[in-house]
């Protein structure tokens, strides 16, 4: 099974930057999509950005034209570059992988602990 170790989160203000980075153990990762999920407390849980095997990508509402979500197969790794951070984008952030069902994206596997951001005003 694919383990994934979520970092790069931390303490930012508002309209600063953040990069998060999941690092993937396995010889499957590349076959996977793969998600960037957030929670704050007392909100569910939502997928903020996907990436495909081959590279597409998707975004929420929210997020779009400040977040970039990347993969480098070679490292194992996908990445979540996250610009003109707003108060409202504080939460834990997960990195999973992702299968179809039906016409959506579901998580596949097991949650990790995630990587805390906090942005301030």
């Amino acid at each position: 099974q694919v383990q994934l170790v979520e970092s790069g989160g931390g303490l930012v203000q508002a309209g600063g930057s953040l990069r998060l980075s999941c690092v993937a153990s396995g010889s499957i990762f590349s076959i996977y999509p793969m998600g960037w999920y957030r929670q704050a407390p007392g909100k569910q849980r939502e997928l903020v950005a996907s990436i495909s095997s081959g590279g597409i990508t998707n975004y929420a509402d929210s997020v779009k034209g400040r977040f970039t979500i990347s993969r480098d197969n070679a490292k194992n790794t996908v990445y979540l570059q996250m610009n003109s951070l707003k108060v409202e984008d504080t939460a834990v952030y997960y990195c999973i992988a992702l299968e179809r069902r039906y016409r959506d994206y579901v998580p596949f596997g097991s949650w990790g602990q995630g990587t805390q951001v906090t942005v301030s005003s």
